[in-house]
């Protein structure tokens, strides 16, 4: 029996958020094994319910949910994934990354991530958060370690203002990870 692809969903609390839902669902249809990570920023927008329905799989919002076995969950997540996506990524998350703050599951997941991973991120904030030199230097940063980003696009924010900072569209962010996954660890984007 072919075992599926697991990804990691990390949803993070910007207004994007409602998107991850359908993302999660089309990662699903990819027949992808998709455990999503929720921020306690991403609970404030939606709840964890659509997730876990949409892919079958719990969803971790806390570091110390009790999983499966002994392992921490958080472990045994970063020990199976072939793939981190972080989607919508806010700027909070990109400094605590760039930074290699691990406070939370998500963070957890994403430093103690097996060699070979991939980590893509799609960011989605306010046009002149994403343009700050703090979030620019958190980009680079975290690019220079392999990460790989897809977004933002240009368009109407959800604050009203017109500017880059909108998250992809999740179709397009799919597609990217449905490829990323068939090219292998060693390939780049």
């Amino acid at each position: 029996m072919k075992t599926k692809p697991m990804v990691v969903l990390g949803v993070t609390g910007s207004i994007a958020v409602h998107r991850a839902v359908d993302l999660a669902s089309l990662l699903t249809k990819a027949d992808l094994d998709v455990h999503v990570v929720m921020t306690a920023d991403a609970q404030r927008f939606v709840t964890p319910l659509p997730f876990k329905t949409l892919s079958r799989n719990p969803v971790v919002t806390d570091l110390y949910d009790a999983g499966e076995g002994w392992q921490p969950t958080h472990i045994r997540l970063a020990d199976e994934a072939r793939l981190l996506l972080i989607a919508p990524a806010t700027a909070n998350t990109l400094a605590r990354l760039a930074l290699g703050m691990a406070d939370d599951p998500l963070t957890c997941i994403a430093l103690a991530l097996q060699p070979g991973a991939v980590t893509m991120v799609a960011p989605a904030m306010n046009g002149k958060m994403w343009l700050h030199p703090a979030t620019q230097a958190h980009v680079a940063t975290l690019a220079g370690r392999g990460v790989e980003f897809i977004g933002p696009e240009q368009g109407l924010l959800a604050c009203g203002y017109e500017g880059v900072g909108r998250l992809w569209p999740i179709e397009e962010i799919a597609h990217r990870v449905v490829a990323r996954l068939k090219q292998g660890p060693d390939t780049p984007a």
